[in-house]
């Protein structure tokens, strides 16, 4: 019997759904090669698994590669407004932050509550992520956990409820609250280890060519997902950025960079303009346009968190000024503030953004762009009603968790401030595959990235 061992999220079939997708979210015009595609056999984009595990029929994979490179050279007429380039977004945003002028600094147990949230609301969201909306309300409502308030749990779930709407397989066993024992490994803590090591090593002149040096050197290709496993293959042809981040890449404008942006924003405390251009170059690794801007929002609005000035909506405010304002993006973020701010109940909240955004893939940044701005607007900065918010209301449930519990932890300023409950099940102790950091303790990152908010390079 012969087993077949085949990469997903990589091979050209697999990409030419999601690029066909993209394209008609970014007004090109695609039908026609839709047409061969479907005519020589392939298959639209999946929206709950990255690929198949079974190889492609003979021939398909000549064909989606040829696809790709045409849907490769059609214009989007969005693209005047969406720009790349840093000088572009710049030019376009008329309320670029001012540069810090006077010293700000931010204290460790800040940093501390910040590494704390950021790893409760990822935890949060583990056991649900890939779930759709129904299926979370009700395996919650079954165990009296609605409004979403503490960890999801099996304990008293009715069988054929839990049959319907599974948890997240490779999660449940260390992310329900009857499991959780300590921090697991997550892409989105994983990622702000790397940034750690990044800015250690290179201080904060580094270049997009050191992160990709960096991921090659210390990130498992196998802890790699959707645009960050495309930019690792192209690196690994031979492509170099920033065109990692556009060739054969239909996930450019997913989540991916956003969550690789918390520690760029909490060494510029106070400093978001400076904040979102160092966001920037680590995600044109892998990202472009909306996908970009992701990443230089959240880096914005957690360094104006960190300087201890703001609450959450000044934070929301001070992302949307790095961001192109006619951006689908900064659409998305205006979207979910006006959501919150019209509905009390975040249920009816949740449903007009799932109205507006659910023609999205679950991970793609626009809807989760919505829904965290509205959880943050909703929640008032509380911190355990930002991540309750962000989980509930569905997508990329782990993301959002952590990128909420990231803002809302700064803003609480110190561990004591966020809710044992959350706390204490992590135990001190993250799980990692990134060398060097396994089992480390949160009150150990706060330190390392508080000595990186006073010093270019820790080491040469």
């Amino acid at each position: 019997m012969t087993t077949t061992v085949r990469a997903t999220w990589v091979q050209p079939e697999d990409l030419v759904g999601h690029e066909l997708r993209q394209a008609a979210q970014d007004g090109r015009d695609a039908r026609d090669i839709e047409r061969r595609w479907y005519e020589a056999g392939g298959s639209p984009a999946p929206e709950r698994a990255g690929a198949s595990e079974h190889p492609a029929p003979p021939g398909l994979r000549a064909v989606a590669g040829r696809l790709l490179d045409e849907l490769a050279l059609l214009e989007s007429p969005l693209a005047d407004n969406e720009p790349t380039a840093l000088d572009a977004i710049r030019a376009a945003c008329p309320r670029w932050p001012l540069p810090r002028t006077a010293p700000s600094g931010v204290d460790r147990e800040r940093l501390h509550a910040a590494w704390l949230g950021r790893a409760a609301g990822c935890l949060l969201g583990k056991p649900v992520e890939k779930l759709p909306l129904e299926g979370i309300r009700a395996l919650a409502r079954a165990t009296g956990n609605w409004p979403l308030a503490t960890w999801f749990t099996a304990r008293g779930l009715p069988p054929e409820l839990a049959a319907t709407y599974p948890w997240n397989r490779r999660s449940a066993a260390t992310s329900l609250a009857e499991n959780i024992d300590g921090m697991p490994e997550d892409d989105d803590l994983n990622h702000p280890l790397l940034t750690l090591l990044l800015l250690r090593r290179h201080g904060r002149s580094f270049t997009t060519a050191d992160l990709a040096r960096l991921w090659l050197d210390e990130l498992p290709a196998g802890r790699t997902f959707t645009a960050e496993r495309i930019a690792y293959r192209n690196l690994l042809d031979g492509i170099e950025p920033p065109d990692t981040a556009s060739y054969r890449n239909p996930f450019r404008e997913w989540i991916g960079a956003q969550i690789r942006a918390d520690v760029h924003g909490w060494t510029h405390p106070g400093d978001p303009g400076a904040a979102a251009e160092q966001a920037h170059r680590d995600a044109v690794l892998t990202h472009t346009g909306n996908g970009v801007y992701g990443a230089m929002f959240t880096a914005a609005a957690l360094a104006e968190a960190a300087g201890g000035e703001a609450d959450a909506h000044g934070c929301l405010a001070a992302g949307l000024r790095v961001v192109p304002p006619r951006s689908r993006f900064a659409r998305a973020v205006r979207d979910g503030v006006e959501a919150a701010r019209a509905q009390d109940d975040f249920d009816a909240v949740v449903d007009r953004l799932h109205a507006a955004y659910g023609h999205y893939h679950w991970v793609h940044v626009l809807p989760n762009a919505a829904l965290l701005a509205a959880a943050l607007t909703h929640a008032d900065g509380d911190f355990s009603g930002s991540v309750c918010r962000a989980v509930s209301g569905g997508w990329d449930t782990d993301s959002n968790g952590a990128t909420a519990g990231s803002l809302a932890g700064l803003l609480a300023g110190r561990p004591e401030a966020l809710p044992d409950r959350w706390t204490a099940p992590l135990k001190n102790r993250l799980a990692t595959s990134v060398p060097g950091f396994d089992s480390v303790g949160f009150d150990t990152l706060a330190e390392l990235t508080h000595r990186l908010t006073h010093q270019e390079a820790l080491c040469p």
